[in-house]
């Protein structure tokens, strides 16, 4: 007989069987059911499941939060409800870091030897030349998040912009191995009409054999244009959905000739942040648009 491990502290759902699947087997059942083109199936019982067929168990969450579980750094055993707490708080042997870590110090420790080592510290009495050249690595890499953010107030000040809610469906190619791709239906931003389009994994031949899954997209003008469009996009998470992207600001010049750019990463945080979307019946975002103007 086949049996699911449940990984503690996570929400336990169960099938209408009963049988139960943490969150990150049932979120990946459904993701590789997806990407398979079959119908996700209890891994005990076969039976269907979906978010609308499975609930959460709280009686189980409940008796598993009260279970035993060993600390990774001390070895000692808590109740899962309270291990969370004694590992980020209270552990002798968590992992710390040096609170001179900002001016270069690379320590890492258990928290019980803390104490001796900064009291040990090189960093603290280097020269001032020494901090300088430690605190310019700290500013260069400082300088990269802002020089994004600083881009995307540029374009909020931009005389032209447009932003919309998309939705990515899911569709089958007739091809001998079929691939699941995403497109959105139809939509107008700054008077003119738009097509989204996403793979799995730049189409791979199997995404469902790989544990890194990745999406990616392209933007279509439908539209005929008179002179070229010049615009810079990017798209962020839609107003309900939990998924993680980073910012990331794409630009290409739409012509007649050239009206699709090529497929650009969806910069989501990682695979599990893929699983959740690709699990979903549809993928939800907000797409922003901005016209640059000469």
């Amino acid at each position: 007989m086949k049996t699911v491990s449940l990984e503690l502290g996570l929400p336990q759902s169960s099938c209408t069987n009963g049988h139960l699947m943490c969150a990150g087997c049932f979120i990946h059942l459904l993701a590789d059911a997806r990407l398979k083109e079959e119908q996700a199936t209890c891994p005990n019982c076969r039976c269907e499941i979906s978010k609308s067929l499975c609930c959460r168990n709280l009686a189980v969450e409940k008796a598993v939060s009260e279970l035993p579980s060993e600390c990774g750094f001390c070895l000692r055993q808590f109740p899962r409800s309270l291990l969370e707490r004694h590992q980020k708080e209270e552990c002798q042997d968590r992992v710390t870091q040096c609170k001179y870590k900002r001016i270069g110090c690379p320590w890492h420790g258990p928290f019980h030897e803390l104490t001796v080592h900064e009291a040990a510290c090189a960093h603290p009495t280097k020269t001032g030349n020494e901090l300088m050249e430690i605190l310019d690595e700290m500013d260069q890499s400082h300088r990269k998040e802002m020089q994004l953010y600083n881009s995307i107030f540029s374009l909020l000040s931009f005389e032209k912009i447009g932003y919309t809610e998309v939705q990515f469906r899911p569709y089958r190619t007739d091809d001998f191995i079929t691939r699941l791709y995403y497109e959105t239906p139809r939509f107008t931003v700054l008077n003119q009409t738009w097509v989204l389009k996403a793979r799995v994994n730049d189409s791979e031949r199997n995404p469902n054999l790989s544990c890194k899954r990745t999406l990616s997209f392209q933007l279509l003008l439908k539209s005929k244009v008179t002179a070229p469009l010049e615009c810079s996009f990017l798209l962020l998470k839609g107003p309900y959905d939990d998924v993680r992207i980073s910012p990331v600001i794409y630009h290409f010049v739409f012509t007649n000739e050239s009206n699709e750019t090529d497929y650009v990463p969806l910069p989501i945080i990682d695979s599990v942040e893929c699983n959740k979307l690709l699990a979903a019946k549809n993928i939800n975002l907000r797409l922003f648009l901005f016209q640059i103007q000469k």
